[in-house]
């Protein structure tokens, strides 16, 4: 079966999906509560989509299309306040982060679902190991071919996403001493990484994918666990390599600092190599390792380069199509993320201050709510 058409829209609308963790409010463990969560939202509209994930105690939430920050920021606030209110019913508590600090991996439940079921016996111990939690971001492009080139241009700007949403410090009870563990779980599926170095949407189609589908490994495009990959049902581009903030706010600013840089680069047009992933793993593994105080390699100009300063630099050339787009706002919360640190150093100092991973979980249910921790 051909992969089915690029539905080409509007350039620069965004989406947003976040796969949340549900707690016991006891012992703030995972809880299997996705399926009481979900029979509570479905009583009355929610104001975006919510289902289920590949293990009971997660959901995923998804916001509409949008072209505005403030938009954006006010429907995940709404969401994340409906929520709220339902977990308060279940006394489930909501909230982000990248993985569970001491979650047990054998423990949990795959969803009742086809697919979640078919990827369970497809995948084995992997499939349960996939409780983690990331935030995906979809930018609209014009055309499949221009979706193409911003999967590629942004590859030098990966790291930034990884550091600035880091949020999975600890994995089953102990610090992995990455900022964000998350990734290397998506990494041990065997079509995760990056998507193959092509620039038309025909020899993507009608060559790469036809023949990786008459081998039987993939089906469609969710197959592919790629970092970036294009989303051709939805005219988008994904980006996959977020950890789940602790908040809404930062959600909404990572997706608009995003959304700026496809601005920057569609008028930039600066043409793209295969060059440019030389890098493209070390750069990977600097960011999820030190988080904002990793080092990482120009692909242009093989410069050593700190993360916190490219990131400043960045936000600095961004300023002006931020501006334009009305997310200037987005860009000074991801300014103070750069100075003050990103969300594993909250868990790690939350972590210390109460003496143990519950209370670390506490403060991130109550900075998800919206309540300082």
């Amino acid at each position: 079966m051909a992969l089915e058409a690029f539905k080409a829209g509007d350039a620069l609308t965004m989406g947003v999906e976040l796969e949340l963790q549900l707690v016991d409010l006891t012992d703030f463990d995972l809880t299997p509560a996705a399926a009481d969560m979900l029979f509570l939202l479905g009583k009355k509209p929610f104001p975006g989509d919510v289902k289920p994930e590949i293990t009971e105690s997660m959901i995923e939430i998804s916001t509409d299309v949008h072209t505005d920050y403030g938009a954006l920021l006010g429907q995940l606030g709404q969401m994340r306040n409906a929520l709220v209110e339902a977990g308060d019913r279940l006394n489930v508590g909501i909230c982000g982060g990248g993985t569970h600090p001491f979650q047990r991996w054998s423990e949990q439940r795959i969803f009742d679902k086809p697919r979640f079921q078919e990827l369970s016996v497809l995948y084995g111990y992997l499939a349960k190991q996939f409780t983690v939690f990331g935030q995906h971001v979809h930018i609209g492009c014009a055309s499949a071919d221009e979706g193409l080139y911003l999967l590629h241009a942004l590859n030098r700007y990966l790291p930034h996403f990884i550091a600035l949403s880091a949020s999975s410090p600890f994995l089953q009870g102990v610090d992995t001493l990455f900022d964000s563990a998350r990734l290397n779980s998506v990494f041990a599926f065997p079509l995760s990484g990056r998507a193959p170095f092509l620039l038309r949407w025909e020899d993507f189609a009608d060559d790469y994918f036809a023949k990786m589908e008459s081998t039987g490994v993939v089906k469609s495009m969710k197959d592919f666990y790629w970092d970036i990959r294009p989303k051709p049902e939805y005219g988008t581009i994904e980006l996959r390599v977020c950890d789940t903030p602790l908040s809404v706010e930062r959600a909404a600013a990572l997706a608009a600092y995003l959304q700026a840089l496809c601005r920057m680069l569609r008028e930039q047009g600066e043409p793209v190599s295969e060059d440019d992933y030389l890098v493209y793993n070390y750069n990977r593994f600097q960011a999820c390792r030190f988080g904002l105080d990793a080092t990482l390699v120009h692909p242009r100009r093989h410069q050593t380069l700190a993360l916190r300063d490219d990131v400043l630099a960045t936000l600095a050339q961004l300023a002006p199509h931020a501006a334009a787009l009305g997310s200037s706002g987005a860009l000074e919360v991801l300014r103070r993320v750069a100075g003050k640190g990103n969300h594993a150093g909250d868990l790690r100092r939350w972590q210390s201050e109460s003496g143990g991973l519950r209370g670390m979980v506490d403060a991130a249910v109550r900075t998800f709510r919206g309540d300082e921790p």
